[in-house]
């Protein structure tokens, strides 16, 4: 299940185009540094590496993840059998991670999900291990895995804290003073610390990326959705499976020793829902619980009227997991995406058109005077639109893009002499009006497809004459978070 997990992400890998993430970490992989405003050096670092190796090969970019994503299967089947689990629940536990939205999702794209995925399935498994052995040595491979997570982001973080928290309320308590567990909180901050240390000089500005999420300023965000997600980022199928292992882990007497995993699921979606965090945050817990629930369901598929119990979770596979596969994987011609893929997976949208997102700008700076195209920059209202035109501009003879999202704006602000601005990316003329003395709008981004993303059918601006110098205003009012 792990190897088709991965073999059929890499078949899929090349269809559609890149998705706008991996347009930031192309571009911020030309600026290496310890740390992002909104992740650290680790994905950047791995997206400058493959993109030297095969220059503009997408299949290459996305291999990692679909090899990440085959591994999480495996780790979620390794789970089940520590908790007990036979072939059969180890081989359901697999098909329920290699049909959950989680892993297709994260696998398809290079993302920093992918890296917190296969990181906290390291660290439960880790976790599992040591409450099922009493081997404490094992807590250096969760501060490994930790450590290591937290130079892609900071979120392995809340994994440690859900799993103090589960270990103070259902003990062993005596784990917390054990020198094994003392000396892999060690390794996890060492690892941790040259990202951990250049957000500290520079204002901890992930912060700030996490306000503008619980504001619900991003995708999957918002308390509501945070909540929505627990349902279906495994799949509606999964849900009575994880309750299912949720509550065994709980309550089950023999199971006793793993009840800390079961409260550390438990503090993490308080502090979500609390935060107002991404739903997806949690998710790795939540395939912890589904590999708990495999090994309930296979016990209870094995007694009674075994043919029945086992033909129903049979069928169940059809409507409630495969169709993940449609909408999660680029199956469907982009041409002709229906809408409702976009609304359910709001990431296909955006690998979608990005080079004729280029030619709109293109033949918006084909129209200006030959001494205007002399001085012209263009400024995008996101990361992915600058990415984007970092990709595919030289090619068009577009000038150099720039942006004040996020960690673009320290990749650099536009001349000083840079007082024509192709503007794009932002939903009107009103914020632009207070930097440039008029904006007028000169042409529409047409991706030539009907696709309901960030994008498509977004107004094109001229701005010209600067207010105030780029010096004066870069950092204090084009910069922004989210």
């Amino acid at each position: 299940m792990a190897a088709a997990t991965t073999v059929t992400l890499l078949l899929l890998a090349g269809r559609y185009g890149y998705h706008r993430d991996e347009l930031y970490f192309l571009l911020a992989g030309r600026h290496l540094d310890w740390g992002y405003v909104d992740q650290g050096p680790l994905v950047p670092a791995l997206a400058r590496l493959l993109d030297t190796i095969a220059p503009g090969n997408l299949v290459v970019l996305r291999t990692p993840s679909a090899v990440l994503a085959g591994a999480a299967v495996l780790l979620v089947a390794a789970i089940a059998r520590e908790v007990g689990g036979g072939r059969g629940a180890q081989i359901f536990a697999a098909v329920l991670a290699a049909l959950s939205g989680i892993v297709l999702a994260s696998g398809h794209l290079l993302s920093t999900t992918t890296v917190d995925l296969l990181v906290w399935l390291v660290a439960a498994w880790c976790a599992v291990r040591l409450l099922r052995t009493g081997d404490s040595r094992w807590a250096l491979g969760i501060g490994l895995a930790l450590g290591v997570g937290m130079l892609s982001k900071v979120l392995p973080a809340l994994l440690a804290v859900g799993l103090v928290a589960g270990v103070l309320i259902a003990g062993p308590r005596r784990l917390l003073r054990d020198r094994w567990v003392l000396a892999a909180a060690g390794v996890a901050a060492l690892l941790a610390a040259p990202n951990l240390i250049w957000q500290a000089a520079h204002g901890f500005p992930q912060l700030g990326v996490a306000a503008s999420i619980a504001d619900g300023e991003s995708s999957y965000s918002g308390r509501l959705d945070a909540l929505y997600l627990q349902f279906v980022i495994i799949s509606p199928y999964a849900v009575p499976i994880w309750i299912a292992g949720l509550v065994a882990l709980l309550r089950r007497p023999t199971w006793r020793a793993y009840r800390a995993v079961g409260w550390a699921w438990l503090v993490v979606i308080g502090i979500v829902l609390i935060a107002g965090g991404k739903g997806y945050y949690d998710a790795p817990l939540l395939l912890v619980l589904t590999a708990a629930g495999a090994v309930v369901t296979a016990a209870w598929a094995s007694r009674g009227s075994v043919r029945l119990r086992r033909g129903l979770l049979v069928l169940g596979v059809v409507p409630f997991l495969l169709p993940n596969i449609v909408l999660l994987l680029p199956v469907l011609p982009a041409d002709r995406l229906p809408g409702f893929v976009v609304d359910v997976n709001y990431d296909a949208g955006e690998t979608i058109g990005w080079p004729a997102f280029a030619d709109s700008v293109a033949a918006v700076h084909r129209g200006l005077s030959p001494e205007e195209r002399s001085r012209a920059v263009v400024l995008t209202g996101n990361y992915g639109e600058a990415g984007a035109l970092a990709r595919f501009g030289p090619a068009r003879d577009l000038p150099r893009a720039y942006s004040g999202h996020n960690s673009m704006v320290d990749f650099g602000r536009p001349p000083a002499d840079a007082d024509v601005v192709i503007a794009v990316g932002w939903d009107g003329p009103g914020r632009l009006n207070s930097w440039f003395e008029s904006c007028t709008q000169a042409g529409w981004v047409d991706q030539r497809v009907e696709v309901d993303n960030d994008e498509n059918g977004g107004p094109i601006h001229v701005c010209r004459g600067l207010r105030r110098p780029w010096a004066q205003i870069w950092d204090t009012e084009v910069r922004h978070t989210g």
